[in-house]
This record gives C-alpha cells, structure tokens and sequence, in this order.
C-alpha cells in the first residue's frame, strides 16, 4: 500500500465524490416528482392514463439503467435530443428512479387498511384530503425506507455515467490509476468513500423514519 500517494490522491477523489453525490441529488429530487406523477397516473379513474403509467414503468424496470443510459446519450440526438453527460445522468437517473419510486409509494399507499379510506370518505373528507390527514401519515413509514433503499441504489448505478464520460468517483478513479498505476490504493480510496456516502444516505433516511413516524402509533 502507496499511502503517500493515497494521500495525495484523496483531494482529487473527494471532489469527484461531490460530483457523484450532485448528481444523485438532482436525479433523486426529480425523480420524487415523478413519481408522484406516475402515482396519481396509476390511480387515475381514465383508463388510457393509467395503462400509459404501467407501459411506462414496465419498460423502465424491463430494461438495464446502462441501456437507457446509453440509449439516451447515444441515441437522444438522432431525435434531437442532445443533452451533456452530466444532464443525460440526471435525466435518466430521475426517470429510472422514478419509475421504482412510484411503485414504492403506491405499494406504501395501499398497505393502510383501506377500511380507513372509507370511513374517511363517509364522513365527508374528500379523496385529496383523506390522502393528505389519514393515509400518508400512516404509509410515510414504509414509503420512506423504501425510497431511501432506492436512493442507495441510484447512488451506486451512478457510477456508470462514467461510460459517457461524467468526472465522478468512478470516472476519476480509472483516470488516476491509468497515471499511477495503482488500482489498490486508488479503488481502495474510492470504495471508502462510496461507504461513507451510502451511510450518510442511510442516517438521513433513518431520521426522516423516525420523524415520519413519531406520532403515528400512539
């Protein structure tokens, strides 16, 4: 083990890590949103919309995240759709997230006894209104670990952006070994600090946990 050079390198890997860690971020918060949407599509009372949402998340979970990666960046301009290697990480990292977000939350959704729903409705709450006070205060359990689950996921399929050339942990790393020569020491580093970032996920997740849940089996 090269320590002086693991050292040296740390800066180097550290700053990608920020890369990887921004663009989970901004593939994660996107892909909430649509999720949300796919929900609300799933749940529609018009048939063609939610057909639409199952093709759509059936062709997402049917299909590699690196084949959609690629499909996108390689394939994206010959519709005109030219995005950068950062944007096309986060576009087809929030639309694949997305897809087994919606899943999650829907799964977390129809877990609470649909008895409640009814007794909700019968006493005049609207469809809106008993999903706001009665169902997701008692599905942010589930929802919540079940995302963040995902979440870790994406943060380690991030590292295959690096085939389109994003400067993340995993791009940075097989440049610094194709300099020194020294996968050990570099991979090493590297799988340190995608540890650190996946526990840092997971304590944010824990905390979201037991703040969602605080009240709710009192």
């Amino acid at each position: 083990m090269d320590f002086n050079l693991m050292v040296e390198i740390t800066p180097l890997l550290i700053q990608a890590a920020g890369v990887t860690i921004d663009i989970s971020a901004r593939a994660i918060f996107f892909g909430f949103f649509i999720a949300c949407a796919l929900v609300f599509l799933r749940t529609a009372r018009i048939r063609p919309l939610r057909w639409l949402a199952r093709s759509y998340i059936s062709v997402v979970r049917g299909t590699p995240y690196f084949v959609q990666l690629l499909l996108i960046f390689y394939g994206g301009p010959a519709i005109g759709l030219r995005l950068d290697p950062f944007t096309c990480g986060v576009v087809v990292g929030a639309f694949n997230i997305g897809a087994y977000m919606s899943e999650a939350i829907r799964g977390a959704i129809e877990s609470v006894d649909s008895g409640q729903n009814e007794a909700s409705r019968s006493l005049g709450f609207g469809r809106l209104t008993t999903l706001q006070y009665i169902i997701l205060p008692q599905a942010a359990g589930l929802m919540i670990r079940s995302v963040g689950v995902l979440a870790i996921i994406l943060v380690k399929n991030s590292s295959l952006v690096s085939i389109i050339s994003v400067v993340e942990l995993t791009y940075q790393a097989q440049r610094l070994i194709g300099s020194t020569y020294k996968p050990l020491e570099v991979f090493t580093l590297s799988a340190l600090m995608y540890i650190v970032i996946i526990y840092a996920v997971m304590g944010i997740v824990e905390f979201l946990y037991r703040r969602a849940t605080r009240y709710t089996f009192l």
